[in-house]
């Protein structure tokens, strides 16, 4: 490998990287995901890549600084499925397509319990990337986002590098399905919920996959058997631009903010409402979730007395969101699991200090922005009490959220993230090449991942 100067370009050509992505959800309100699809590959083409995207349903928002944005549809069988809305399942205004190969396959798999979207999705996208390929069109490297499904795999024989983005294995959220299913049948749905044996399968024969913690690695290691020297771990970003501090917003002092999925068992909702009963009366939570009256956090709060000091939001957009962390005076992450934890970040960023259990990645993401305090998860007394703590004491959480705006902006900002992901791109196309016995034709710096062993990106916590 050869060392340089830094340069994002491709050297020997002189030309920008081409880079095509494929998501089988693309939409940011889908999770990070999308958050990370569409902040990366911005980034990536202001430092002058060209940029396409595959992209499933729910679509992202307009990408215009991307070479082009195709939508792979589908028919969201599994979702009409799952929210019993029978009588969508007829494909409009064409229903015998329901008997096209793909979606009559898709139908079935929903039915019989299974997860059919990464799968269906692959072999969408291989399709595509084969007639773009026939057409004459050439990719330096594919990057996949948490898809893994089969078609992958296809699309890595057209001699491209081909490399995945996985936040945390889906045996996290297997797991903690198990955790929350309450009889054998329930068990066995999640059993075959989960694609968790062809994403393993499939991220074992990619030529590299990025993860945003030390923790996320691990899991993949064990749970994916993953090769070490093929994970580079880039942090996640966060849109410095977006999320900052609003000096002229008056913030509320008795305002606690959390952003989480009551109906997930690692987002630890259910032991900060518990918190939440045993906080001092003049305190109250404001929870960003989906408002439904079976809302698992209003029901709890309900029987511990405190549903007059929880206010669940709905469905905000994003604006909405960065002015509420920006006028609460605490955020709180309780979750039992993060394979980052972007509302931590996102809070730090804006100024406001965190409240965060010590799991999964929090502790390597607090600790390098140093703007909150850790507690042990799954303990409600210990969340209560650096809540209230922290709570009486406006002057550390003044000092908190400076620290945490200043180091979040030097260490998780979007710029850097894809520094980082291009000097891992260099690395993988080089080992791509050197593999197949063709001189690789990209050189590298010492950039982030500019070793063979996975090592940590300087850009994530340590």
């Amino acid at each position: 490998m050869t060392n340089t100067q830094p340069n994002l370009l491709n050297k020997a050509s002189g030309s920008p990287l081409r880079i095509c992505f494929i998501a089988y959800r693309g939409n940011m309100r889908c999770g990070g995901q999308g958050v990370y699809l569409w902040f990366l590959a911005r980034e990536l083409a202001r430092l002058g890549h060209q940029i396409d995207v595959l992209v499933g349903p729910p679509y992202p928002d307009p990408m215009p600084f991307a070479n082009s944005v195709t939508a792979i549809p589908n028919e969201r069988f599994w979702g009409k499925w799952f929210l019993r809305e029978r009588r969508q399942l007829i494909p409009r205004p064409r229903p015998l397509r329901i008997f096209e190969p793909l979606n009559f396959c898709e139908l079935a798999a929903s039915y019989l319990g299974f997860l059919p979207e990464p799968l269906a999705f692959s072999v969408r996208a291989f399709r595509e990337v084969a007639a773009r390929l026939r057409a004459g069109t050439h990719y330096d490297i594919i990057h996949d986002v948490q898809c893994l499904g089969y078609g992958i795999l296809g699309i890595r024989k057209f001699g491209i590098p081909v490399v995945t983005t996985v936040h945390h294995p889906l045996t996290i959220d297997r797991r903690a399905s198990f955790e929350r299913d309450e009889s054998l049948r329930e068990a066995i749905g999640t059993m075959g919920f989960y694609p968790v044996a062809m994403q393993g399968f499939v991220a074992r024969r990619l030529d590299g996959l990025f993860t945003s913690s030390t923790v996320s690695a691990r899991e993949i290691r064990r749970d994916f058997r993953v090769p070490t020297e093929r994970i580079r771990m880039v942090a996640n970003g966060v849109d410095i631009e977006l999320f900052r501090p609003a000096p002229d917003a008056e913030r509320n002092a008795n305002e606690i903010l959390c952003v989480g999925r009551s109906s997930d068992p690692n987002k630890g909702i259910e032991n900060l409402i518990t918190s939440l009963a045993r906080l001092p009366h003049h305190l109250r939570l404001t929870l960003v979730d989906d408002d439904h009256p079976n809302n698992p956090a209003r029901k709890r709060a309900r029987r511990l007395g405190c549903a007059d000091r929880l206010d669940i939001t709905g469905r905000i957009d994003r604006d909405e969101l960065v002015r509420r962390y920006q006028r609460a005076s605490l955020v709180v992450v309780p979750s039992r699991y993060e394979g980052f934890g972007l509302p931590a970040v996102e809070a730090m960023a804006c100024g406001t200090p965190v409240v965060a259990c010590a799991a999964g990645a929090l502790t390597e993401v607090v600790g390098a922005a140093d703007g909150g305090v850790l507690v042990p998860p799954d303990n409600p007394d210990a969340l209560a009490s650096a809540i209230a703590d922290l709570m009486a004491r406006p002057e550390v959480r003044t000092i908190l959220g400076k620290r945490g705006s200043v180091r979040v902006s030097e260490t998780y900002a979007w710029p850097r993230v894809a520094r980082a992901t291009v000097g891992a791109y260099a690395e993988f196309i080089e080992d791509f090449r050197t593999r197949r016995g063709r001189p690789a034709r990209m050189t590298t710096s010492d950039s982030p991942g500019s070793n063979r062993a996975m090592r940590p990106s300087p850009f994530r916590a340590n």
